[in-house]
């Protein structure tokens, strides 16, 4: 098993995505790229911490390429928006990656200069090291599953999930 630590605007997002992929064995939701210790959902959601919503992806590059992993983040949010995606606004919503060893830097890298060529405009996705990561309170776990109805997951989630299912449906869990 590998795990990549992605940032892309609200984590309940990329959280139901990637639970949607073969080879996916589990989605943390988290904080990262801060300085405040384990933060609460309520602190980094005033945008002080300096903490990115985030999930650790852990897969197995055997049954999905590490490269579908890099190239469903940047198809399931928009990396030309700084610090924000769509309405959630702020630091702690910025799109960025958080490489734990020179050689995650060069895929995560290679992965964005991928997606220079599908997005117009310039992407503003950062590539920083991973320091410590806390996992997100319990409720924010698998949160789309939990709550398929709650307006966000509707509005938000469930598009983009769709759209996951459709463009990379020779990944997609049966």
């Amino acid at each position: 098993m590998e795990n990549f630590v992605l940032a892309g605007g609200c984590f309940w997002c990329l959280d139901a995505v990637y639970r949607t992929l073969r080879g996916v064995d589990d989605v943390v939701s988290g904080y990262t790229g801060g300085s405040v210790p384990n933060p609460s959902y309520e602190l980094v959601c005033t945008g002080a911490t300096g903490h990115a919503e985030a999930v650790r992806v852990d897969f197995d590059p055997d049954v999905i390429p590490r490269e579908v992993i890099l190239d469903v983040f940047f198809t399931l949010h928009d990396p030309t928006q700084l610090n924000r995606q769509g309405a959630d606004v702020g630091t702690q919503y910025r799109s960025a990656m958080f490489f734990q060893e020179d050689g995650q830097r060069e895929l995560f890298e290679q992965a964005r200069d991928r997606a220079a060529e599908w997005w117009p405009g310039d992407i503003v996705t950062t590539i920083e090291p991973l320091g410590e990561y806390y996992p997100a309170e319990e409720y924010h776990q698998d949160f789309f599953a939990k709550n398929p109805g709650q307006g966000y997951c509707l509005a938000v989630a469930l598009p983009k999930v769709n759209k996951i299912r459709r463009s990379y449906a020779d990944f997609v869990v049966a």
